[in-house]
Protein backbone atom coordinates (compact mmCIF):
# COMPACT_ATOMS: atom_id res chain seq x y z
CA UNK A 1 0.00 0.00 0.00
CA UNK A 2 1.31 3.50 -1.00
CA UNK A 3 1.91 5.96 1.73
CA UNK A 4 1.71 9.27 1.82
CA UNK A 5 5.20 11.06 1.99
CA UNK A 6 5.60 14.06 4.13
CA UNK A 7 8.51 15.09 2.29
CA UNK A 8 6.50 14.47 -1.11
CA UNK A 9 8.08 17.77 -3.73
CA UNK A 10 11.14 18.69 -1.76
CA UNK A 11 14.37 17.56 -3.04
CA UNK A 12 15.02 14.95 -0.26
CA UNK A 13 12.05 13.07 -2.71
CA UNK A 14 13.40 13.41 -6.20
CA UNK A 15 14.74 11.01 -7.91
CA UNK A 16 18.31 12.33 -8.57
CA UNK A 17 18.81 12.92 -4.79
CA UNK A 18 17.59 9.56 -4.03
CA UNK A 19 20.02 7.90 -6.41
CA UNK A 20 22.79 10.19 -5.36
CA UNK A 21 22.28 8.75 -1.48
CA UNK A 22 21.87 5.04 -2.53
CA UNK A 23 25.30 5.39 -4.11
CA UNK A 24 26.82 7.04 -1.45
CA UNK A 25 30.05 5.23 0.59
CA UNK A 26 29.06 4.17 3.98
CA UNK A 27 30.68 6.06 7.25
CA UNK A 28 33.84 3.74 7.31
CA UNK A 29 34.25 5.09 10.96
CA UNK A 30 30.54 3.65 11.85
CA UNK A 31 31.07 0.53 10.45
CA UNK A 32 34.14 0.06 12.41
CA UNK A 33 32.64 1.54 15.81
CA UNK A 34 29.64 -0.98 14.61
CA UNK A 35 32.38 -3.79 14.71
CA UNK A 36 33.87 -3.36 18.15
CA UNK A 37 29.89 -3.51 19.70
CA UNK A 38 28.73 -7.12 20.59
CA UNK A 39 28.33 -9.81 18.08
CA UNK A 40 27.06 -8.82 14.66
CA UNK A 41 24.72 -11.20 14.59
CA UNK A 42 23.29 -9.85 18.37
CA UNK A 43 23.26 -6.16 17.27
CA UNK A 44 20.19 -4.47 17.15
CA UNK A 45 20.27 -1.25 15.30
CA UNK A 46 18.44 1.76 14.64
CA UNK A 47 19.39 4.41 11.85
CA UNK A 48 17.60 7.42 12.43
CA UNK A 49 16.95 8.98 8.94
CA UNK A 50 18.93 6.62 6.97
CA UNK A 51 17.91 7.79 3.64
CA UNK A 52 18.82 5.62 0.77
CA UNK A 53 20.22 2.61 3.19
CA UNK A 54 23.68 4.37 2.77
CA UNK A 55 24.97 2.89 6.12
CA UNK A 56 21.92 1.13 7.20
CA UNK A 57 22.96 -1.73 3.77
CA UNK A 58 26.24 -2.41 5.10
CA UNK A 59 25.63 -2.62 8.99
CA UNK A 60 22.55 -5.25 7.99
CA UNK A 61 25.10 -6.76 6.03
CA UNK A 62 27.55 -7.38 8.75
CA UNK A 63 24.71 -9.26 10.61
CA UNK A 64 22.98 -6.80 12.32
CA UNK A 65 19.22 -6.57 12.47
CA UNK A 66 18.63 -3.44 11.60
CA UNK A 67 15.64 -0.47 11.58
CA UNK A 68 15.82 2.14 8.85
CA UNK A 69 13.70 5.41 9.51
CA UNK A 70 12.89 8.61 7.53
CA UNK A 71 10.24 10.99 6.46
CA UNK A 72 11.04 10.57 2.70
CA UNK A 73 8.86 7.60 1.45
CA UNK A 74 11.26 7.21 -2.16
CA UNK A 75 14.61 7.17 -0.02
CA UNK A 76 12.99 3.93 2.05
CA UNK A 77 11.72 2.63 -1.21
CA UNK A 78 15.10 2.69 -2.54
CA UNK A 79 16.64 1.47 0.38
CA UNK A 80 14.30 -1.43 1.11
CA UNK A 81 15.03 -2.62 -2.77
CA UNK A 82 19.11 -2.90 -2.54
CA UNK A 83 19.82 -6.23 -0.57
CA UNK A 84 20.40 -6.40 2.62
CA UNK A 85 20.44 -10.07 3.48
CA UNK A 86 17.18 -10.05 4.66
CA UNK A 87 18.17 -7.99 7.87
CA UNK A 88 16.90 -4.38 7.24
CA UNK A 89 13.11 -3.12 7.94
CA UNK A 90 12.77 0.54 7.05
CA UNK A 91 9.71 2.64 8.48
CA UNK A 92 8.23 6.23 7.79
CA UNK A 93 8.51 8.23 11.05
CA UNK A 94 10.02 11.56 12.28
CA UNK A 95 13.00 11.24 14.60
CA UNK A 96 11.29 12.74 17.53
CA UNK A 97 8.43 9.53 17.26
CA UNK A 98 10.21 6.11 16.56
CA UNK A 99 7.72 2.89 16.40
CA UNK A 100 10.58 1.23 18.43
CA UNK A 101 10.01 -0.49 21.91
CA UNK A 102 11.48 1.12 25.06
CA UNK A 103 15.24 -0.44 25.66
CA UNK A 104 15.45 -2.16 22.31
CA UNK A 105 18.09 -1.23 20.25
CA UNK A 106 21.90 -1.84 20.76
CA UNK A 107 23.39 0.93 18.54
CA UNK A 108 21.73 3.79 17.63
CA UNK A 109 22.73 5.96 14.44
CA UNK A 110 22.53 9.55 14.02
CA UNK A 111 23.84 10.57 11.30
CA UNK A 112 23.11 13.66 9.33
CA UNK A 113 19.95 13.57 10.59
CA UNK A 114 19.37 15.95 13.96
CA UNK A 115 20.95 18.82 12.87
CA UNK A 116 18.12 19.09 10.30
CA UNK A 117 15.93 20.23 14.06
CA UNK A 118 13.72 22.87 13.29
CA UNK A 119 13.80 24.04 16.84
CA UNK A 120 15.80 23.08 20.14
CA UNK A 121 12.35 21.46 21.00
CA UNK A 122 12.27 18.94 17.93
CA UNK A 123 16.14 18.24 18.80
CA UNK A 124 15.64 17.61 22.19
CA UNK A 125 12.72 15.31 21.39
CA UNK A 126 14.81 13.81 19.12
CA UNK A 127 17.39 12.74 21.44
CA UNK A 128 15.12 11.65 24.29
CA UNK A 129 13.42 9.35 21.90
CA UNK A 130 16.48 7.85 21.13
CA UNK A 131 17.31 7.56 24.94
CA UNK A 132 13.92 5.66 25.48
CA UNK A 133 14.63 2.83 23.03
CA UNK A 134 17.98 2.69 24.21
CA UNK A 135 19.05 -0.76 25.83
CA UNK A 136 21.33 -0.79 28.64
CA UNK A 137 24.39 0.10 27.81
CA UNK A 138 23.29 0.94 23.92
CA UNK A 139 26.30 2.84 21.91
CA UNK A 140 25.03 5.95 19.93
CA UNK A 141 26.90 7.63 17.14
CA UNK A 142 26.44 10.91 16.16
CA UNK A 143 27.47 13.09 13.16
CA UNK A 144 26.22 16.29 12.93
CA UNK A 145 26.64 19.88 12.72
CA UNK A 146 29.11 21.84 14.57
CA UNK A 147 28.38 25.57 15.48
CA UNK A 148 32.02 26.30 14.10
CA UNK A 149 30.02 26.00 10.32
CA UNK A 150 28.78 29.45 10.72
CA UNK A 151 30.67 32.53 11.02
CA UNK A 152 31.45 33.86 14.52
CA UNK A 153 29.24 36.77 14.21
CA UNK A 154 25.62 34.72 12.93
CA UNK A 155 23.00 34.80 15.70
CA UNK A 156 20.22 32.30 16.19
CA UNK A 157 16.40 32.35 15.04
CA UNK A 158 15.14 34.54 18.03
CA UNK A 159 14.27 32.68 20.80
CA UNK A 160 16.21 29.73 19.85
CA UNK A 161 20.38 28.59 21.01
CA UNK A 162 21.17 26.89 18.75
CA UNK A 163 19.07 27.20 15.75
CA UNK A 164 20.30 29.14 12.77
CA UNK A 165 19.02 29.92 9.27
CA UNK A 166 22.42 31.31 7.53
CA UNK A 167 23.75 28.16 6.15
CA UNK A 168 20.74 26.74 3.94
CA UNK A 169 17.96 29.27 4.83
CA UNK A 170 16.35 27.58 6.45
CA UNK A 171 16.34 26.49 9.91
CA UNK A 172 18.90 23.99 11.28
CA UNK A 173 21.07 23.15 14.14
CA UNK A 174 24.15 23.72 14.94
CA UNK A 175 25.95 22.89 18.13
CA UNK A 176 28.72 24.11 20.31
CA UNK A 177 30.77 21.22 22.05
CA UNK A 178 29.41 22.14 25.39
CA UNK A 179 25.70 22.51 23.92
CA UNK A 180 26.34 18.58 21.75
CA UNK A 181 27.53 16.90 25.10
CA UNK A 182 25.37 19.20 27.45
CA UNK A 183 22.42 17.97 25.44
CA UNK A 184 23.23 14.63 25.09
CA UNK A 185 24.02 13.76 28.97
CA UNK A 186 20.72 15.83 29.42
CA UNK A 187 19.18 12.78 27.78
CA UNK A 188 21.42 10.16 29.56
CA UNK A 189 24.11 9.36 26.92
CA UNK A 190 28.10 9.60 28.21
CA UNK A 191 31.03 10.28 25.86
CA UNK A 192 32.17 6.34 24.91
CA UNK A 193 36.20 6.72 25.11
CA UNK A 194 36.46 3.71 22.09
CA UNK A 195 35.08 6.75 20.10
CA UNK A 196 36.23 10.29 21.48
CA UNK A 197 34.37 13.17 20.00
CA UNK A 198 36.10 15.12 16.76
CA UNK A 199 35.32 17.81 14.68
CA UNK A 200 36.22 17.51 10.72
CA UNK A 201 36.53 19.91 8.54
CA UNK A 202 37.79 22.42 10.71
CA UNK A 203 38.99 25.43 9.26
CA UNK A 204 43.25 25.51 9.87
CA UNK A 205 42.67 29.12 11.70
CA UNK A 206 40.35 27.64 14.24
CA UNK A 207 42.33 24.18 14.78
CA UNK A 208 45.58 25.72 15.88
CA UNK A 209 45.26 24.68 19.45
CA UNK A 210 42.68 22.48 19.70
CA UNK A 211 44.94 19.40 19.04
CA UNK A 212 44.90 18.19 22.41
CA UNK A 213 40.48 18.50 22.39
CA UNK A 214 39.86 16.60 19.43
CA UNK A 215 41.15 14.89 16.14
CA UNK A 216 41.16 17.32 13.20
CA UNK A 217 40.61 15.60 9.99
CA UNK A 218 39.48 16.77 6.68
CA UNK A 219 39.61 19.40 3.97
CA UNK A 220 40.19 23.00 5.53
CA UNK A 221 37.15 24.69 5.70
CA UNK A 222 36.28 27.96 3.85
CA UNK A 223 34.75 30.89 4.90
CA UNK A 224 31.30 29.30 6.33
CA UNK A 225 28.23 30.60 4.80
CA UNK A 226 27.48 27.63 2.39
CA UNK A 227 30.80 26.23 2.56
CA UNK A 228 31.37 22.55 3.54
CA UNK A 229 30.14 22.11 6.65
CA UNK A 230 32.57 21.58 10.16
CA UNK A 231 30.79 17.95 11.55
CA UNK A 232 31.16 16.77 15.11
CA UNK A 233 31.47 12.88 14.67
CA UNK A 234 31.71 10.36 17.98
CA UNK A 235 30.11 7.67 20.15
CA UNK A 236 28.70 7.96 23.09
CA UNK A 237 26.78 5.16 25.84
CA UNK A 238 23.75 5.02 27.05
CA UNK A 239 24.37 5.34 31.16
CA UNK A 240 20.25 6.09 31.95
CA UNK A 241 18.00 8.48 32.36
Amino acid sequence: MALSCPLAGSAWSQAGTVAGFAQSAPNPTLIQYAARQRSPQALRVLDIGCGAGRNAVPLALSGARVVGSDLSWPMLLAAAARDAGGRLQVALAPMESLPIRDRSIDLIVAHGIWNLARSADEFRRAVREAARVAADHARLFVFTFSRHTLAAEAQPIDGEAFVFTQFSGQPQVFLTEEQLIGELDAAGFEADPDLPLRELNLPPALSEGRASAFRVEGPPGQARMGGAPVIYEGGFRFAGA
